[in-house]
């Protein structure tokens, strides 16, 4: 379970991030290797992560951004046996355990507004065991590194990445890789 994920980010650190479903066919068709899919519902969802692999990509869905599907083990179990992506994102610990139990692999997203949510994080990642963990916004590489260093998961950034500088910074931190929306940064 990772392997896919591992091979990939290093081959290529930049993840596209779909958060427009205008934008699909563009991360499709970029050389970003690794999708997040931060946008979409229960009617398209199934279609979206199918065009992802037939493209040979893999593809994170984020079930806490997904309409139509509550935020339970139960819409979990749905997405992992129907809808079939590579692994999810979420920022609720409860699903990133039921997930590990089913095998799926899993990327808990951490918000850090201040020291206390970046506490808060730490002790939930050490908690939950993620198989790796999204630091929001994704222009702290300082934060990037000491979370890696409290916890020994893989580190990807993401959020407010729009420079040349924030990608390099940021896998010079220890960051693994950089989610992001911006098209221009998945040609880098």
């Amino acid at each position: 379970m990772g392997d896919g994920f591992f091979r990939n980010i290093i081959n290529n650190p930049i993840i596209a991030a779909i958060n427009d479903m205008n934008k699909a066919e563009a991360a499709i068709n970029s050389p970003c290797k690794i999708i997040f899919l931060l946008a979409g519902d229960i009617f398209n969802i199934k279609s979206i992560v199918g065009r992802v692999k037939e493209n040979n990509k893999l593809i994170y869905v984020h079930i806490d951004l997904m309409e139509g599907f509550s935020k339970d083990v139960t819409a979990l179990r749905f997405i992992n046996e129907h809808i079939c992506p590579d692994g999810i994102i979420t920022t609720r610990g409860n699903l990133i355990k039921a997930a590990k139990e089913m095998s799926i692999f899993t990327i808990q997203r951490l918000f850090v507004l201040d020291s206390l949510s970046l506490d808060t994080g730490i002790k939930s990642i050490k908690s939950t065991r993620p198989d790796a963990v999204e630091i929001l916004p994704g222009i702290m590489p300082r934060v990037a590194k000491s979370i890696h260093s409290e916890t020994r998961i893989p580190v990807i950034t993401g959020g407010l990445i729009s420079e040349k500088d924030d990608v390099i910074q940021n896998l010079r931190s220890g960051a693994i890789g950089i989610s992001t929306s911006k098209e221009d940064i998945w040609y880098m």
